[in-house]
């Protein structure tokens, strides 16, 4: 049932954006009296799943989930219909129309999926606002949870002021921005220090274990989720919902704290003073080998870390006419994101193409259950995402037949049609070989790692 959901959240967004792409190209074309011969949902080689012909234009679904397509006529595109581009000129044509007129309708997908993600974004802040922890609430720092932020020279307890120049202001942007940036600024014990982020960070990243890619979290408690009845301290007296204050006497605030003091007590009984609801107790227990006493820790709910004052988290609500400039700037803050995650994929020195992904990429992070919320952000990313990708300057890309035109309208010189057709296919067996390589990294990781 969690694969369905997840596969149906998949199959719907992208439904949605290929469709209303597509039609962003649709609507200028007949605005500009153009022909458009198809509207096609997926690719429909050889037969459709459903096909019906209404007026001059056939819309259907086809099978092949790879994207979608409009087939407006007189123009070279997916379908590499060279035959028509033999005939002569007809008015009705997209090759009979002003560059001006060209250049909107190759433009309308991409100007589409970008108001579509600021629509979502500020829809969603005026539906459900905005909770978040501000960077700067974090007054003892961040936790280093192992090597790989250990080996990009974070330690617990430093305070991150910048990345790049720029203040993060909230928490939950530190792992990407550290993912997009180059340098970074922090404070520890007082001293402000500089580093620069090393090159092949992203390569490591990859290489990491899922589980260990988190480099980073917040600094919690040490909230006991559960106490395993087949371990050391079964029957020592810790319960589920114990906090954890101090170790011999010595009061710990953090968890990472009481790991530091285990190391110290390895094979050794130690005693927990521990905070349940408003008593505290002292409940002795053993440590095994490896400094553990055999509890799982949970996190604590953000109400119960607001009201023991851990953290102090903001909230924010927005009437529509506020969400507006605050759902553009969320808009434009993931525009700008991905374009530097884009710039670190084409720089071979920084591994980051080890982790492009393909569909499985894409589909694994819808949640497994279904959440409206986290539904819309998905789909808004991927929007802003797929405008981004098909803004880029390739052949048989939007951002090709974009460049094309430009060059046309400020040379005066439009490229032959036979220029366009080779252009066509080069960009054509570019974009296979990238689907090719994403989707052959999906399943590498998915069998060997």
């Amino acid at each position: 049932m969690e694969i369905f959901i997840k596969v149906s959240q998949f199959v719907l967004s992208l439904s949605i954006l290929i469709v209303l792409h597509e039609l962003g190209h649709y609507i200028p074309a007949k605005i500009f009296k153009t022909r458009v011969e198809k509207f096609y949902l997926f690719f429909d080689y050889k037969f459709s799943l459903f096909k019906k012909k209404i007026g001059e234009t056939v819309y259907g679904i086809g099978w092949i989930p790879l994207g979608g397509y409009v087939k407006i006529a007189g123009m070279i595109d997916e379908s590499m219909d060279t035959e028509q581009m033999k005939e002569e000129p007809k008015p009705w044509e997209f090759r009979s129309k002003p560059a001006w007129q060209r250049l909107i309708i190759m433009l309308g997908g991409v100007t589409v999926n970008f108001l579509l993600g600021i629509f979502i974004y500020i829809l969603m802040m005026n539906i459900w606002g905005e909770k978040y922890l501000p960077t700067e609430n974090l007054k003892d720092g961040i936790w280093v949870q192992n090597e790989l932020g250990e080996e990009l020279g974070l330690q617990t307890g430093d305070k991150v002021l910048s990345i790049d120049g720029e203040k993060i202001e909230r928490f939950s942007s530190l792992f990407i921005e550290f993912v997009n940036g180059n340098s970074y600024t922090i404070e520890r014990n007082n001293e402000i220090i500089e580093k620069e982020i090393p090159v092949d960070f992203i390569s490591k990243l990859v290489d990491t274990e899922k589980e260990d890619a988190n480099f980073l979290a917040l600094r919690i408690p040490f909230f006991i989720g559960n106490v395993i009845d087949t371990l050391q301290n079964a029957n020592s007296g810790l319960k589920a919902k114990d906090i954890v204050v101090a170790i011999n006497d010595k009061p710990i605030k953090y968890f990472d704290e009481a790991e530091t003091e285990f190391n110290k007590y390895k094979n050794e009984t130690v005693t927990l003073t521990v905070k349940r609801e408003s008593q505290t107790k002292d409940i002795d227990v053993k440590l095994d080998d490896n400094g553990k006493i055999g509890v799982q820790i949970a996190m604590m709910p953000e109400s119960d870390l607001e009201k023991l004052g851990y953290y102090s988290f903001e909230t924010k609500t927005y009437n529509f006419i506020e969400a507006i400039p605050v759902g553009i700037n969320k808009a434009w803050t993931t525009f700008s994101s991905y374009l530097k995650q884009l710039k670190k994929i084409f720089n071979p020195s920084t591994g980051a193409y080890k982790g492009l992904g393909g569909f499985i990429s894409i589909g694994s992070i819808f949640p497994s259950t279904w959440d409206w919320q986290t539904f819309l952000s998905i789909t808004a990313f991927l929007s802003i995402m797929l405008g981004v990708m098909n803004l880029l300057p390739i052949p048989a890309l939007d951002g090709g037949h974009v460049v094309f035109t430009l060059y046309e309208m400020i040379s005066g010189r439009k490229p032959s049609d036979k220029f366009l057709e080779y252009a066509q296919v080069a960009g054509f067996i570019f974009l296979i070989a990238l689907l090719l390589f994403a989707n052959g990294n999906d399943i590498y990781r998915h069998l060997f790692k």
